[in-house]
């Protein structure tokens, strides 16, 4: 893989590193409360198995993002193309689980009885769906990246043929 090969690849990691690093960042920091009834409830990320989940893939992919700037291209291309199809996968369900706990936040579920709480606790709201947002950002780019790799790859294998 030679240098103009190379270049949009390492654009794209630091995008998503970045990304995930502020969507991490953001939910980690979400946090308010809320009186009712004389009682203070606090909104918190750790609060939920599923923001959890999100903040904790976002950690794994900018450590990973991190590591796979310094690998040689040459060498492990296609381990490192395996490697980030299963980034983002994860990433992929980390989002998706996210924003559906988001949306039953914001939204509620009449059907169940689940009132929204998103009036309640604004500032915690805004944080988590920051942090969504930025999540997606990195959903995007890994996709691209991984497009943009497998190009590579395959046009490498059509070369040697």
């Amino acid at each position: 893989m030679n240098k103009t090969q190379w270049i949009p690849i390492v654009c794209l990691r630091v995008i998503a590193m970045v990304s995930t690093f502020v969507a991490t960042l953001l939910m980690v920091t979400s946090h308010d409360s809320a009186k009712v009834l004389g009682m203070t409830f606090q909104a918190k990320y750790n609060n939920s198995s599923t923001l959890k989940y999100f903040v904790v893939v976002s950690i794994i992919t900018t450590v990973y993002s991190l590591g796979a700037l310094f690998v040689p291209p040459r060498k492990l291309g296609r381990h490192v193309l395996v490697l980030d199809m299963i980034i983002m996968s994860f990433l992929i369900s980390s989002f998706s689980a996210a924003v559906g706990i988001g949306q039953l936040g914001k939204e509620g579920n009449s059907h169940a009885g689940w009132i929204p709480i998103c009036g309640q606790v604004p500032k915690f709201c805004h944080h988590v769906t920051a942090s969504l947002i930025a999540g997606f950002v990195a959903v995007i780019i890994y996709f691209l990246l991984v497009l943009y790799s497998l190009n590579n790859v395959l046009n490498l294998v059509a070369f040697k043929a």
